[in-house]
C-alpha cells in the first residue's frame, strides 16, 4: 500500500527544468584592418562573466596520526606528553573552484570533483565577492564529473547555453573562472580539437580541447564562445607541473545540458547499459570487418541486454539508432545517453555481413541517487566488525572498474567511515585477493576467511590504484 501511494505521489512532485538557449550560429566574421578600430570581446562576454561564481568548499579531515590505535596506549600518551595533547584531532581542508549559474533562481553547474566530499559549500558572486552563500547539492554524476548545486537567491544573472555540436576547430573561446583563488579571470584561446575521448579523466568523455589557459581553480568554470554563449564547463588540463601548457579540456554544453537537466529534475543519472566488454577495431581486425570502424564486443554478460538481443562476442557495432559508432568510447558515450528500458536499434557486422537488432537497455550499476541509502546486492557481504562491504567480480563490475579478467578476488564496494577497515587503508574499488592463507575468489571465500580469522589481526593482499599492498585488518 505504501509503495502504491508513493508511485501515485511522484507525478505531482516532478520538476521540469529547461535551459534558455542562445540563438544558432549564423555567421562567422573575419578581422578587419580599419585604422583606429581594435577587436574587443568585452561587450560580448560582459554578461556571461556575471554568471561565473567562485566556489569554496570545506571538508573535515581526521588526523590519522592521532587516530592511530597505538596512541590509545597510555605508554605512548605519556611518552609524547604535551606533544600528544597539542596535536589537533581534526582539521578543516579547504579548496577553491568555479561554477556557472544556469537559472535566475540559483541553480549552478560545476565539476563533481570541486564539491565531492565537501561538508560545506560556499558560493560568492562576482559582483559581491565578500559575501558568501551556502549551497546545497542537488545532484552529482561522478562518471561525467558534473554536479549541480543551488543557492537560495533570486533574480540572478545566468548563462545562456550554446550548441556545442555547432563548434568548429579554430573558433575563438574564453575560459572564465577563479584560477589559483586570485579572483575572476578571463583567458582567451581557440578550440584545438573536438570529441576528445580516452583522455583518462572521466568515464564518459567527449571533451572540447582548448589552448585557453585553464589553471587550478578554473575547474567548473565557463568556456564560452565569442558571443558569450556557454559552450562547455572547464574540467581539467594535461600538465606535468600543474600549470597550464596549452592543453585544456571542457565538457561540451550538449552533455552538460542533458546531465544537468536530469540531475535537477530527478536528482540522479540513470544510464542505459548493454552489459558488454568492448574494444576498438585494431589493424589486425580491420579486414574481418570490411575495413569498417566501430566497437568490437569482446565479452557479454550471460543475462545482459546485448545477449538477450542476440549479440555475440566479435560482433562489431557500427551504429545505434542510425548514429554511426566510431570507437569503443563512442559506443559507451552513446549508450550512456539513453535511460534503462529504452529500446535502441543496433546495427552490427558479423562474419562480414550487416545485421540489425533491437536492444532493451538494462540499468547500469553506477545509477546512484544523491542522498539515498543504496543497499548492496544479494552477493554483497558486510563485515560488521571491520566496516567493509565486498562484492563478487561480475563482468559488469569488471567493465565498470576496468578490471582485467585475469584478476581474481572480491571488490570493495564501500568502507564505513572511521571503521577499522578505513583506518587500515581500504578504499572503495580495492580488490581483495587473499586473506592470510586463504585465496579469495568470491564472496563465500571472503566469508570463510573472515570467520576463520575472526577477532585477530589478519594480513590482506589488496590490489589498489597505487599498486599491490598488504594491509592488516582487525
Amino acid at each position: 500500500m505504501m509503495k502504491l501511494l508513493y508511485l501515485l505521489i511522484i507525478p505531482f512532485l516532478a520538476i521540469a527544468f529547461n535551459f534558455e538557449e542562445a540563438p544558432s550560429i549564423t555567421k562567422r566574421q573575419n578581422p578587419s584592418g580599419v585604422n583606429g578600430v581594435i577587436h574587443s570581446y568585452n561587450e560580448a562576454i560582459s554578461e556571461v562573466k556575471q554568471s561565473v561564481v567562485n566556489i569554496s568548499t570545506q571538508k573535515k579531515v581526521s588526523n590519522s596520526i592521532v587516530n592511530n590505535p597505538m596512541f590509545n596506549d597510555p605508554f605512548f600518551q605519556q611518552f609524547f606528553g604535551d606533544l600528544y595533547k597539542n596535536m589537533p584531532k581534526d582539521r578543516v581542508e579547504r579548496s577553491l573552484g568555479s561554477g556557472v549559474i544556469i537559472s535566475k533562481d540559483g541553480y549552478i553547474v560545476t565539476n563533481n570533483h570541486v564539491i565531492d566530499g565537501a561538508d560545506k559549500i560556499l558560493v560568492s558572486l562576482p559582483n559581491n565577492s565578500k559575501k558568501e552563500y551556502e549551497a546545497k547539492i542537488i545532484g552529482k554524476d561522478p562518471r561525467s564529473d558534473i554536479a549541480v548545486i543551488k543557492i537560495n537567491q533570486t533574480n540572478l544573472p545566468y548563462a545562456k547555453i550554446g550548441n556545442s555540436n555547432e563548434l568548429m576547430v579554430g573558433d575563438i573561446v574564453f575560459a572564465i573562472g577563479n584560477p589559483f583563488g586570485v579572483g575572476e579571470s578571463v583567458t582567451q584561446g581557440i578550440i584545438s580539437a573536438l570529441d576528445k575521448s580516452d583522455v583518462g579523466i572521466n568515464d564518459y568523455e567527449n571533451f572540447i580541447q582548448t589552448d585557453a589557459s585553464i589553471n587550478p581553480g578554473n575547474s567548473g568554470g565557463a568556456l564560452v564562445d565569442s558571443r558569450g554563449a556557454l559552450i562547455g564547463i572547464n574540467t581539467a588540463i594535461l600538465s606535468r607541473t600543474g600549470g597550464n601548457h596549452g592543453i585544456g579540456f571542457a565538457i561540451p554544453s550538449d552533455m552538460v545540458q542533458k546531465i544537468t537537466k536530469t540531475l535537477i529534475e530527478k536528482g540522479s543519472i540513470e544510464r542505459g547499459f548493454l552489459g558488454v566488454g568492448i574494444q576498438d577495431v585494431t589493424d589486425n581486425l580491420s579486414n574481418l570487418y570490411n575495413g569498417k570502424i566501430g566497437a568490437v564486443l569482446v565479452s557479454l554478460d550471460s543475462n545482459s541486454a546485448a545477449a538477450k538481443a542476440g549479440l555475440k562476442v566479435w560482433d562489431l557495432i557500427i551504429a545505434v539508432n542510425n548514429k554511426p559508432i566510431s570507437s569503443a568510447s563512442d559506443l559507451k558515450n552513446t549508450i550512456g545517453q539513453f535511460s534503462p528500458n529504452d529500446v535502441v536499434e543496433v546495427r552490427y557486422i558479423r562474419d562480414k555481413k550487416e545485421y540489425t537488432t533491437k536492444v532493451k537497455l538494462d540499468k547500469s550499476k553506477d545509477n546512484l541517487k544523491y542522498g539515498s541509502n543504496n543497499k548492496a546486492n544479494n552477493d554483497a557481504k558486510t563485515s560488521q566488525n571491520s566496516g567493509i562491504v565486498v562484492e563478487n567480480l561480475t563482468n559488469q563490475i569488471r567493465q565498470m572498474y576496468r578490471i582485467p579478467n585475469n584478476f581474481s578476488g572480491v571488490i570493495v564496494s564501500s568502507v564505513a567511515e572511521n571503521s577499522s577497515a578505513a583506518k587500515a587503508g581500504f578504499e572503495e574499488g580495492d580488490i581483495i585477493s587473499q586473506i592470510e592463507d586463504i585465496k579469495i575468489n568470491n564472496v563465500n571465500d571472503f566469508n570463510n576467511a573472515m570467520k576463520k580469522y575472526k577477532n585477530v589481526n589478519k594480513r590482506v593482499l589488496v590490489y589498489q590504484s597505487s599498486g599491490v599492498n598488504t594491509l592488516v585488518l582487525k
